[in-house]
This record gives structure tokens, C-alpha cells and sequence, in this order.
């Protein structure tokens, strides 16, 4: 068998309250779900092949095994790359409007962007950004080019 490169199809947030979960993404951030069974997933699509599963914590729990580290889940940061620097500033307040919560106003970074952090209900972190070195080719292959802050 051919050794197939790694690539990612779905990230899963467990979340404590789905309905909650799906309420900030689906009815708060006016995302359209590809899938969706209620009281058990939300399946989401969020790029190029790439889809965003609402999951109960304890459901992914009991699938994937421990997903503690302690008493919290493991961190993660989930990021998205907007056209304009007007727009993180727009993502974010719907964010917050959604009952999400800010965490980092958008700011200009040391890498040539501006970027700003929002927690969805169960704290996940969301950077929203706008850089202008980044770029996705029509076969969605993304490059990166360094730019003056």
C-alpha cells in the first residue's frame, strides 16, 4: 500500500452542550452545517475539504479515550484567515454577540497582520486574522510570505 501524506478532513471540538455549541456556530456565525442530527453531531464545513464536528465531550470521551490533561481538555487554537483587516473586528463582535466571549481585541501583530481571539461557549480559542502574506492556490495548497510589521 502507498504511504498517503497526512492530512486533516475533520476537526472535532468536544463540547459540553451541543445545542449550546451549534447555537454559537449555526444560528450565531451563520455557518451551514453539512450534517446535522440533533442531540448527536453537527458536521460543518469549513474549507476545502475540511469539515468541523460538534461532538458531546463525554461521547468523544468515551470514543477517543482521555482528552483531559488535568481537569481541562488539551488546548488547542483554532485560526481564520479573513480578506480585510474590517472584518476580524466584524467576526469577532459576532462572536461575542453569539455568546461567545472576547479574549484579545483585534490588534496589529509583529508579523504584518491583525489579529484578534474569541473562546466559543466552551472556551476553544478562535484567532481571526487577516494577513496579507497569506495565500491559498486554486488547488489549496497555502503559501506564506513574510511581511513587515
Amino acid at each position: 500500500m502507498a504511504y498517503m501524506k497526512p492530512q486533516i478532513d475533520i476537526l472535532t471540538l468536544g463540547v459540553r452542550d451541543l445545542g449550546a455549541a451549534r447555537h454559537f456556530y449555526v444560528d450565531g456565525l451563520a455557518w451551514e452545517p453539512v450534517l446535522d442530527v440533533p442531540g448527536e453531531v453537527v458536521f460543518i464545513q469549513v474549507g476545502y475539504g475540511l469539515l468541523l464536528s460538534l461532538y458531546g465531550v463525554e461521547d468523544l470521551a468515551s470514543e477517543a479515550g482521555n482528552i483531559y490533561r488535568g481537569q481541562q481538555p488539551a488546548g488547542i487554537s483554532l485560526g481564520h484567515v479573513v480578506a480585510d483587516e474590517t472584518t476580524v473586528t466584524e467576526i469577532l463582535d459576532r462572536a461575542v454577540a453569539s455568546g461567545g466571549s472576547l479574549v484579545a481585541p483585534a490588534q496589529r501583530r509583529s508579523w504584518g497582520g491583525v489579529s484578534g481571539y474569541f473562546a466559543d461557549p466552551d472556551g476553544y480559542r478562535w484567532e481571526v486574522a487577516y494577513n496579507p502574506g497569506f495565500n491559498v492556490a486554486p488547488d489549496g495548497k497555502v503559501s506564506i510570505q513574510a511581511v513587515e510589521g
